[in-house]
């Protein structure tokens, strides 16, 4: 995606609404499953309460810090590809 200056096409504005819902999505879901891997058995079998506490403030804990890490690394990841290369240097797959 080269932009030029100026405003944004419609195909670049589309590609960031497209790449921002799939960071969330991808986010959540990566969030959800580490969270059900670690809060899970303290959800499904009776445990101490203290190791039931500790594993639903960890799970949920853990689960915020991959939901925003993953998007981040996402749309980072988005806007490194997007930037055209520098004028007068080589593309490396040229």
């Amino acid at each position: 995606m080269e932009h030029t200056g100026g405003r944004r096409t419609q195909s670049e504005r589309d590609a960031i609404t497209v790449e921002i819902g799939y960071a969330l999505a991808s986010a959540v879901f990566a969030a959800a499953v580490l969270f059900g891997v670690l809060a899970g058995p303290a959800l499904l079998f009776d445990l101490p309460t203290t190791v039931e506490k500790v594993l639903l403030i960890a799970g949920t804990a853990l689960a915020a810090v991959l939901f925003f890490l993953r998007v981040i690394s996402v749309l980072m990841r988005f806007r490194q590809e997007s930037q055209p290369s520098q004028p007068g240097r080589t593309s490396p797959d040229s």
